[in-house]
């Protein structure tokens, strides 16, 4: 016989499935139904713990979300040079992001599908490292430390590509051409070839 679940238990059922649906189909090709057979639940029960899809959607990106490191202890470091910071940065959410495949999912289909979670997802997760990026090269060509390149928005832009790149290879099953590296590994040398083509002097 079945427990029964109480329920937070059958909230928290409700999240874990949905966020396995919406990961390997995107927002449009899950139905509720769809989530309520994977729970063993009817829809009617499922629209009990959430108004719509779109607020499931939402709870699931919020759920994953919530477990996301804190960078501010890495900004705040005691090296605070640029190679340094954007390092630690990129340590800390590509970890966080390889605990989350399901994130790197969902972020994924939302690109393709031009649904509104893109843009949450550059918000909360992307626009620490392109905003950082921007602010740190123009500070540095304002010091003169840094010559004269690309625009720092395109850099920035760039940067972002690189990261998802590296997750893509290392988080999803998509073949096994970096099996040989670590992520750690990958991250450095994500790191050193994005400081040489901004024209960062090397140490």
């Amino acid at each position: 016989m079945q427990k029964r679940l109480r329920g937070p238990e059958r909230r928290e059922l409700i999240l874990r499935k949905a966020a396995g649906l919406f990961a390997d189909r995107g927002f449009h090709g899950v139905s509720i139904d769809d989530i309520a057979d994977a729970v063993g639940v009817s829809p009617a029960a499922l629209y009990r713990y959430f108004a719509s899809k779109e607020a499931l959607y939402e709870a699931v990106l919020d759920d994953l979300s919530c477990t996301r490191e804190d960078y501010i202890e890495t900004v705040l470091s005691p090296a605070s040079d640029f190679p340094t910071v954007l390092r630690g940065l990129v340590q800390v959410f590509v970890r966080g992001m390889a605990r989350q495949p399901d994130l790197l999912k969902m972020e994924l289909h939302s690109l393709l599908e031009g649904h509104a979670a893109a843009e949450a997802f550059f918000e909360h997760r992307w626009k620490t490292f392109t905003d950082y990026i921007e602010y740190s090269l123009q500070e540095l060509r304002r010091e003169g430390r840094l010559g004269r390149g690309p625009d720092p928005r395109l850099c920035a832009l760039m940067f972002q590509g690189m990261v998802r790149e590296v997750l893509i290879a290392k988080c999803l099953p998509a073949g096994e051409r970096f099996d040989d590296r670590g992520l750690d590994e990958l991250v450095d040398g994500l790191v050193d070839l994005f400081l040489r083509a901004v024209g960062y002097p090397a140490a």
